[in-house]
């Protein structure tokens, strides 16, 4: 969700940045082609004018003025005149002076733009201007009334911030030859104020071409500052808002977060975790909620707790005591008749304490709902099998430990819980083994989040429908010993297994007898982990 969130707001801001940088960056890039075009559009004019002035001060001053605009600026001059031959031998001749663009200017009067491409700009801008005979130009000179065309550098100045230096080079040389483009202007000055790209009149007489060839080069240096600029301002934005969005997330999120641990912890067994009741006045009336029913439960679960510590008290006192009384009575009687009939009820005491016991286990079972912790499951398995050794060579009976799990291997269970799982699973297992009978108790890892703890006796087994009926509350099969047990034992290990998360199952152990499999989480390698304690068998029935 975080993520989510985090996508949602950047997305957002690039967006919003989007609109505003894009289109401003598209603007000063059509600013800049347009002062570019401006600029260079007016010095073709002017050098067209001195080339139209046809005298010798005229012709000197376009040949400084050229070398000039060559020497200062990214751009070249190339004059022709009406014939195609080069008007001032100092400067180069076109190669193609009789294509389009020269075709247009010197017999239509057409000044052209060409900027090499239609995506952006070419690699240079040509522009081509006619020159008209002087005192015959009706278009393709921009000017003002006063026809300084030697002023153009100085009433343009501002723009060479624009352009790029455009008109650097070219203002000097016109200041030098200001006085001779004064005097081949100055018979213009009602008719200059035409279009910068036009067309001559039927009685224009062309007498030549002025072409500027300007590279973009510098215009593509800017073109990428524009550009780059904004997009280094983009992505540094981008990514403050990504790291506040984070921020912003993770506080939105922390009372849902709040609840969600609460959780875990509830379904793990915690029932004393709560959850703040802060955020929004959504998520404090959830967490207000959800507090009131952990209480509830709580108290619900404290109270059945309660009863079942105080049945156990009550129900096994008066056994007791029944217990003690038949052993006096036994103790001095010498009836063999009557003697036989206390240690039938002596033997009915003891199975129906048995069934108490066994009811008081499972009852505390289904209320202990405790947090699963790690536990080093071969090192437990070695200590309960130490404490049924005894119990076993009393009937000659051999328990086995195998499996290829390892003293790392870990996994979750309640405190206690998995103690008297085996010392059910195990009683059952000696109950119905042979005399010089063997137990095995297998320890492997069925996989990264699984062990298994597997118990194979050599008994008589279970069928399929036994095996369906095993868990269930006081069914008890066939073993070797008779049908003494309370048939709560292995309802007992279901109910502790699953509360831990794990599973157990029943089937036929090769060679003949039962095979109880069990089923547990693992955890990994950074899990504080707790060792068994050692204590006495501890069974269901």
């Amino acid at each position: 969700m975080i993520r989510r969130l985090i996508v949602s707001y950047v997305a957002l801001v690039g967006v919003a940045l989007a609109a505003f940088t894009v289109p401003v960056a598209f603007t000063l890039t059509s600013q800049l082609r347009g002062d570019t075009e401006e600029s260079v559009l007016r010095e073709a004019t002017t050098m067209a004018l001195l080339l139209g002035d046809g005298d010798a001060p005229a012709r000197e001053a376009l040949a400084r003025m050229a070398g000039a605009y060559a020497d200062e600026t990214p751009g070249t001059v190339e004059v022709a005149t009406a014939d195609g031959r080069s008007a001032m031998p100092p400067l180069p001749l076109t190669a193609r002076p009789h294509d389009a663009a020269f075709g247009d200017a010197l017999e239509r009067g057409r000044t052209t733009v060409d900027w090499g491409s239609r995506f952006v700009w070419g690699p240079e801008l040509v522009i081509t201007v006619p020159a008209y005979a002087r005192g015959e130009v009706t278009g393709g000179a921009e000017g003002d009334d006063d026809g300084g065309a030697a002023e153009s550098g100085d009433g343009d100045g501002d723009r060479e911030g624009e352009t790029g230096g455009t008109t650097g080079g070219t203002d000097k040389a016109a200041g030098e030859t200001g006085e001779a483009v004064g005097g081949a202007v100055e018979a213009d000055d009602a008719d200059d104020g035409g279009q910068a790209v036009g067309s001559a009149g039927p009685a224009d007489r062309i007498v030549g071409a002025v072409r500027v060839r300007y590279a973009t080069a510098d215009l593509t240096d800017r073109l990428w500052r524009i550009w780059g600029f904004r997009a280094i301002l983009a992505v540094g934005v981008l990514a403050v808002a990504a790291g506040l969005g984070a921020i912003v997330a993770r506080l939105l999120t922390k009372p849902l977060r709040q609840l969600n641990d609460m959780a875990s912890r509830f379904g793990d067994g915690d029932l004393t975790a709560r959850s703040p009741v802060t955020g929004p006045q959504e998520t404090r009336t959830l967490a207000r909620t959800l507090n009131q029913g952990a209480e509830r439960l709580d108290t619900l679960v404290a109270s059945q707790r309660i009863f079942v510590a105080d049945a156990s008290h009550q129900l096994r006192t008066p056994l007791t005591a029944l217990r003690l009384s038949l052993d006096n009575i036994a103790d001095g009687v010498d009836d063999e008749f009557v003697r036989e009939d206390v240690e039938q009820a002596t033997a009915e005491v003891v199975r129906m304490s048995r069934l108490v016991s066994g009811l008081l286990v499972l009852a505390r079972a289904e209320a202990k709902v405790s947090a699963p912790e790690p536990l080093a499951l071969r090192e437990l398995v070695e200590e309960r099998l130490k404490v049924w050794r005894p119990a076993a060579d009393e009937r000659g009976v051999t328990i086995v430990l195998t499996g290829d799990a390892d003293d790392r291997a870990r996994v979750l269970a309640g405190a206690g819980n998995l103690d008297q799982v085996l010392d059910n699973v195990l009683s059952n297992a000696l109950e119905v083994s042979p005399d010089r009978g063997t137990i095995t108790v297998r320890v492997e890892t069925g996989g990264p989040e699984e062990a298994v703890l597997e118990v194979l006796d050599q008994g008589p087994g279970m069928s399929a429908a036994e095996q369906a009926r095993a868990f269930d509350r006081f069914w008890r099969g066939q073993g070797l010993t008779g049908r003494s047990g309370s048939g709560l034992g292995l309802a007992i290990v279901r109910q502790l297994v699953t509360d831990d998360g794990g599973t157990v199952t029943l089937r036929d152990a090769p060679g003949g007898g039962l095979c109880v499999r069990i089923g547990l989480r693992t955890v990994g390698d950074g899990t504080r982990w707790i060792s068994p304690r050692p204590g006495a068998p501890r069974s269901g029935g």
